[in-house]
C-alpha cells in the first residue's frame, strides 16, 4: 500500500498567530485515518492546510508531489475533496444543483447523470427531497447532501470535518456506515476530524491526538480506542 498524503513539519498560521507546531503524518491509499482532540486542538486547521486555506511552512505531498504552493482550486482538481464543519450546503439551490455543483470541474454529462442517480440510491432520503431547497432539509438530510456533493468529484481523498456535529445519533449512525461502504466500495482515503471519538475510531484504521497544534499520540485505531490512558487523558471516555 503507497501513501496518498504525507503532510512534513507542517506549520500553519492565521496571522502573527500559530496554530500548528510541525505536526506529521501519512494516509495510506485506501485507508481511514482520524485526527482526534479537544476543540481548538488544531484539527480543522490540518484539513484547512491540506487544501492551502491557510499560511503554512512545511510540505504537504499528494500522490508524491508537493501541493503546498497549489491554488485550494488546483488541490481539488486533483481529486481532494472536503465536507466542511457546519456542512456548507448551499441552502438556496435545490438537492439536485447542490449535486451538480459538486461535479463542477468534471466534463463527463454521461457520467455526473450517473452518479446522481448513484447518489440517490446510497441516500434514498435525497432522491425524495431532489426538488426541495437544500436549507428546507434537516440536519441530516443537509449532512448527507453535503457527503454527496462531495463524493460528485469522484475524489481520491474525502476530508471531513465534525460530520456528526449538530446530528441525532441514528442519523450519524447512518452516515458514518456510507463512509464506510464509500471506503471499502470505492477505496476513497478518508480522513475525518470528529468529536465523537468512540465512533470516528471505529470508522478508522489509523488514529492521530492532536493537542495544542502537536500530535501527542498516533496509531493503530483500535489501539487507540483499547487504551485506557489516552481515552481519559485526550478523548474524553
Amino acid at each position: 500500500m503507497s501513501a496518498r498524503l504525507e503532510v512534513k513539519d507542517l506549520r500553519a498560521y492565521y496571522g502573527q498567530v500559530q496554530a500548528l507546531h510541525g505536526i506529521s503524518f501519512t494516509l495510506e491509499e485506501g485507508s481511514v485515518t482520524t485526527l482526534l482532540g479537544a476543540n481548538g486542538a488544531g484539527k480543522t486547521t490540518t484539513l484547512r492546510a491540506i487544501c492551502n486555506m491557510v499560511r503554512t511552512t512545511g510540505r504537504i505531498e499528494f500522490d508524491g508531489k508537493p501541493i503546498n504552493t497549489m491554488s485550494t482550486e488546483n488541490i481539488v482538481k486533483l481529486g481532494i475533496a472536503q465536507v466542511p464543519q457546519g456542512r456548507g450546503t448551499f441552502t438556496r439551490m435545490n438537492v439536485e444543483e447542490n449535486l451538480q455543483l459538486g461535479a463542477i470541474t468534471r466534463g463527463d454529462k454521461a457520467g455526473i447523470a450517473s452518479d446522481i442517480e448513484r447518489m440517490y440510491e446510497q441516500f434514498p432520503v435525497l432522491k425524495q427531497r431532489r426538488t426541495q431547497q437544500a436549507g428546507l432539509l434537516s440536519g441530516g438530510e443537509q449532512q448527507m447532501l453535503a457527503v454527496a456533493r462531495a463524493l460528485m468529484l469522484r475524489p481520491r481523498m474525502l476530508l471531513l470535518d465534525e460530520p456528526s456535529f449538530g446530528l441525532a445519533p441514528l442519523v450519524v449512525r447512518d452516515v458514518f456506515k456510507v463512509l464506510g461502504e464509500i471506503n471499502r466500495r470505492d477505496k476513497v482515503t478518508i480522513l475525518v476530524v470528529e468529536q465523537n471519538a468512540q465512533l470516528a475510531l471505529e470508522l478508522a484504521d489509523q488514529a492521530y491526538v492532536i493537542e495544542t497544534g502537536e500530535i501527542v499520540k498516533s496509531g493503530p485505531a483500535a489501539d487507540i480506542a483499547n487504551n485506557e490512558d489516552i481515552r481519559k487523558s485526550y478523548l474524553g471516555y
